[in-house]
Formats: structure tokens, C-alpha cells, sequence
């Protein structure tokens, strides 16, 4: 029998209390933690040795939207986080998707509430291939490094947005992301863009990927997720 793999968490805020409360409350639930007090001291540990980052926003000269970024698009680090922060307007948390958070959870927060989340990232992670950079699903193969993506070992040609929506959806399968934060994360760096690019390109990539396309689902008011084939 191979043994129960323990969880790896950093918890990185400025408020010395809190991380004792996280740390002593996770670590009761069996997860091995560590703490930084900042941005600065956490980007020096070996990031990619945890599964999963509790990020605080408001932290010294480096805030956690900038140790995110850092993170996601410096260090092509996929580690998931989940931010803990008192900004809980609904740009922050737009913010936070955007800069590559798999979790948002404003303060004031309960123990509770962070446990429930925590199990839920990282079991949207065992679902998920990222070994080598790869995502898949059965025989549809996302490679994150190379930017490419095969089925049945045959390439499909994706434009840049259709990959990076493809990546979105898979990296968290089962979860709803709305046109508004699809638009938010893919088109980030354009202008005039409306909810109707998402359609579009949707509608284009499911038809690139030919009997996976049924696995990018959409439902009103919900948005669009990817499930595998065996669920949906």
C-alpha cells in the first residue's frame, strides 16, 4: 500500500498571529507548513517544493499580487494559491484571478472556511497532470511549456487566446469561470473586447478539438468549465 502523500503549505502574511493560528490549525489537519513573514522571504524558498501557497496581499515592499505574478509569469510556476486578504472588493478579486490565484478569501475568514478551500484546490490538483508541464485529459494532451496541444498524438493548431482559454479551463476542471473573468484573465492587455469574444472563441475551440469540444460546457449565468468525457 503506497503511503498517504502529506501536503506541503506556505503561508505567507506580515501578521504574525494569523500565521500562528493557520499553522497550528493546518497542521492539526495533517499538513506539513511553513511561514514567511513576506513576499521577499518566500520568493528565496524553493516554491516549487509546496502544493499549495496561502498569500496575503498587503505585505511590505512586495505585495502578493506581485509575488503571483512573479510567480506565474517569471518563474512558470504552477503552484496553486489561494489569497487571504482584507481586499474583498470585486476588482480585487478580479485582481487576483487575473495575477493567477486558483482561490480568493477575503478577511475577516473562518479556520473552517480556509480548510474547506485549502481541501478543495488540492483536490482539483490530483485531477489534474502537471508533471513535465503537461494537462490532459485522456487522450487530449495540453503542453504548457512548448505551448502545444496534441489528441490522440495527432497536433491541433489553437490561436493564442483559444490555447490559453483551453489551459484555463482544464488546469481547473469543473469550475465555472464567467464570461467576465475569462475576459479578465485572457484579455487582459486589450481594450475593446466584449463577452461575445468569448463566445466566439469558445465556439472555435470546440470545434478544433473535435469530441472533446462536448467537455467545454456552458450554462447560463454560470459561465464555462471543461469536465472530462467519463462525466459529462
Amino acid at each position: 500500500m503506497s503511503e498517504l502523500k502529506i501536503h506541503n503549505i506556505l503561508v505567507v502574511d506580515d501578521e504574525r498571529d494569523l500565521c500562528e493560528i493557520l499553522e497550528f490549525n493546518l497542521a492539526s489537519e495533517g499538513f506539513q507548513v511553513e511561514v514567511a513573514h513576506s513576499a521577499e522571504a518566500a520568493l528565496k524558498k524553493n516554491l516549487e517544493s509546496f502544493d499549495l501557497i496561502l498569500l496575503d496581499v498587503m505585505m511590505g515592499d512586495t505585495s502578493g499580487y506581485r509575488m503571483a505574478s512573479v510567480m506565474r509569469k517569471e518563474m512558470n510556476l504552477t503552484v496553486p494559491i489561494i489569497f487571504l486578504t482584507a481586499k474583498n472588493t470585486e476588482n480585487d478579486i478580479l485582481t487576483g484571478f487575473n495575477v493567477g490565484a486558483d482561490d480568493y478569501i477575503p478577511k475577516p475568514f473562518s479556520i473552517k472556511e480556509v480548510l474547506a478551500r485549502v481541501r478543495a484546490v488540492l483536490k482539483r490538483g490530483k485531477t489534474i497532470s502537471l508533471e513535465n508541464n503537461y494537462l490532459s485529459s485522456d487522450e487530449l494532451v495540453v503542453d504548457t511549456n512548448s505551448k502545444s496541444v496534441q489528441i490522440d498524438g495527432e497536433p491541433v493548431n489553437l490561436t493564442r487566446k483559444e490555447f490559453e482559454i483551453l489551459v484555463m479551463l482544464i488546469r481547473q476542471k469543473g469550475h465555472f469561470f464567467s464570461r467576465e473573468e475569462i475576459l479578465n484573465r485572457i484579455w487582459s492587455d486589450d481594450v475593446i473586447v466584449t463577452e461575445r469574444n468569448v463566445d466566439v472563441n469558445i465556439a472555435r475551440l470546440r470545434k478544433k478539438i473535435g469530441s472533446y469540444g462536448i467537455c467545454i460546457q456552458g450554462r447560463s449565468g454560470y459561465g464555462y468549465r471543461f469536465k472530462d468525457q467519463q462525466t459529462v
